[in-house]
């Protein structure tokens, strides 16, 4: 995730961040599904999802302990 992204979901919603992170967990089990039927040319893709998703469970923590 570039610079410019990380900081665009601090602009964001929580109901945004909300969908958004719902989105890329499904994306992450459909790209574990493909590594465990050896469809996955890409490994990597795997740890880039996991990576994002947490860098948005982050954002999304740091909006809710605001409230």
């Amino acid at each position: 995730m570039k610079t410019k992204d990380k900081q665009a979901l601090h602009t964001k919603t929580i109901e945004e961040l909300k969908k958004l992170l719902q989105d890329l967990k499904s994306a992450l089990f459909s790209l574990s599904l493909d590594k465990t039927q050896n469809k996955l040319k890409n490994t990597r893709s795997i740890y880039l999802k996991r990576k994002e998703i947490a860098q948005i469970a982050t954002v999304l923590r740091e909006k809710e302990l605001k409230l």
